[in-house]
């Protein structure tokens, strides 16, 4: 019997990605996706339109709602009764929570109370959630392992991440509900977000226009490869999260509990600096950037970097995607599908 899978952000990045897997494997997808205008909301049709032309009509539906549309969300759930829901709609990216907090907090915070009631009302065996690497904030301590605390965010993006963490460990504890929470690495990759700096980098060297690089260059990311990231989902979709019975309350573990609740991880383990990724950039698109250097901007930290041995161990996967592999990969889906 297939399963029933609630996938939220259906039509994002990551989202429109792991659908088109799951219905591979014979899952019966419930899509949900706002389509706002954060960016380009004709990209996210165009993946809509991808799921279409490879699903069986019969295995997926689309609802437009927002996450914040409670009595729409309700409704859903009652109607679908779905197995596993997949939480990735959020309002996404660091430097527009500047600008827009309001945002943030209805579709982070709001918005994803009502995917907890839903979960918590309609037997829902698993949930898993998108939580973000952002979360460690100010942290310098690398590699960044689960057991460190997270209580500096530098974004309010960053604080509606960890937001999440909170509200599902809270459902875990109080109505039983399996929840796992990945924290993304700078994920990337064809059918990207546009807002993003593999998007907006590859648009403007095409265009022979500047990239602006922020604090001069000296920043490093884990670049994870969206396959990779989408096997890790689909693994821990696979294996519900359980309770730690050693779990210590004199000495607790933040990344696990004594209820079913688990974060973990999820990136390539091999953080590489701005101006390396730049440079793969321009060997794949033939052409040079032209750089305009800039500091640091508010909400943005200097390095990530992940350490996935957790992941490894509970789903036995750990991200591998060459970075150079991975950027050939994005800059071949970027020329065919823009047409430069």
């Amino acid at each position: 019997m297939s399963r029933c899978v609630v996938v939220s952000g259906a039509a994002g990045f990551i989202g429109a990605a792991l659908v088109q897997r799951l219905l591979a494997q014979g899952d019966r997808v419930i899509g949900i996706d706002n389509l706002n205008d954060y960016y380009d909301p004709s990209l996210k049709r165009a993946r809509l339109a991808q799921i279409e032309a490879a699903s069986l009509k019969a295995s997926w539906t689309f609802y437009p709602i927002a996450l914040e549309d409670g009595a729409g969300i309700e409704e859903l759930f009652k109607a679908e009764k779905p197995q596993v829901v997949v939480n990735l709609a959020a309002q996404a990216g660091v430097r527009y929570s500047l600008e827009n907090p309001a945002a943030y907090i209805q579709a982070n915070l709001v918005g994803f109370g009502h995917i907890l009631e839903g979960c918590r009302h309609h037997g829902v065996q698993h949930l898993v959630y998108a939580s973000s690497s952002s979360v460690y904030g100010g942290n310098r301590n690398l590699p960044f392992h689960e057991q460190q605390p997270v209580n500096h965010p530098v974004s309010l993006y960053a604080a509606t991440k960890k937001a999440n963490e909170l509200m599902a460990h809270t459902y875990s504890h109080l109505y039983g509900l399996p929840a796992t929470g990945l924290r993304f690495f700078t994920v990337y990759g064809p059918w990207g977000r546009p807002d993003m700096a593999p998007m907006l980098f590859a648009k403007a060297i095409l265009a022979g226009e500047p990239i602006k690089v922020f604090n001069y260059g000296k920043m490093q990311r884990d670049f994870t490869y969206i396959d990779d990231i989408v096997e890790g989902l689909l693994r821990c979709c696979d294996k519900p999260a359980t309770a730690n019975l050693g779990f210590d309350p004199l000495n607790p573990d933040p990344a696990t509990a004594a209820v079913p609740h688990r974060l973990f991880n999820i990136g390539n383990s091999q953080p590489i600096e701005l101006m390396h990724f730049i440079e793969l950039l321009e060997k794949s698109l033939g052409r040079e950037a032209v750089k305009d250097f800039q500091p640091m901007q508010p909400g943005d930290v200097m390095a990530t970097a992940a350490d996935t041995s957790a992941l490894e161990a509970w789903v036995n996967f750990r991200p591998s995607t060459p970075i150079a592999e991975g950027v050939e990969c994005f800059s071949q889906w970027y020329r065919s599908f823009y047409e430069v």
